[in-house]
């Protein structure tokens, strides 16, 4: 039976996709032929891992963002990694350690909230 292996990207609408393929370069030094591409396969650690996650209306987490979406990212250093955001004049709207998993916030030029997430722990299994 075929199925679901990944996550193949996050597309969404901005007012100047030059500009914000941009700012992704600059400042996350994230790029590709067709935008900001990741390999998974360059990641190493304990069963890394994507997530979908849904939250109701009245949820505050994507705050101060606008969007009904956020994008998050995996980092591999996330100490090291908010210190070069901040390097670069980057605003740190959070910065936390949960066990599972460490988390740091900014928006992106665009307004959209990004989660960086670093990894600490294997996930659950189901059932």
């Amino acid at each position: 039976m075929a199925k679901i292996t990944g996550l193949g990207g996050v597309f969404h609408i901005v007012k100047d996709p030059a500009a914000t393929r941009r700012w992704y370069k600059e400042n996350l030094e994230l790029d590709g032929e067709y935008g900001p591409m990741l390999n998974w396969s360059d990641e190493k650690g304990d069963k890394p891992y994507s997530l979908i996650s849904h939250f109701p209306p009245d949820s505050d987490y994507l705050e101060p963002s606008a969007a009904k979406f956020m994008i998050n990212l995996r980092v591999d250093d996330l100490d090291a990694y908010v210190e070069q955001l901040k390097a670069k004049g980057l605003e740190i709207l959070g910065h936390v350690d949960e066990g599972y998993g460490k988390f740091a916030w900014i928006l992106d030029c665009d307004g959209v909230k990004l989660e960086f997430w670093q990894q600490m722990a294997a996930p659950e299994p189901n059932g």
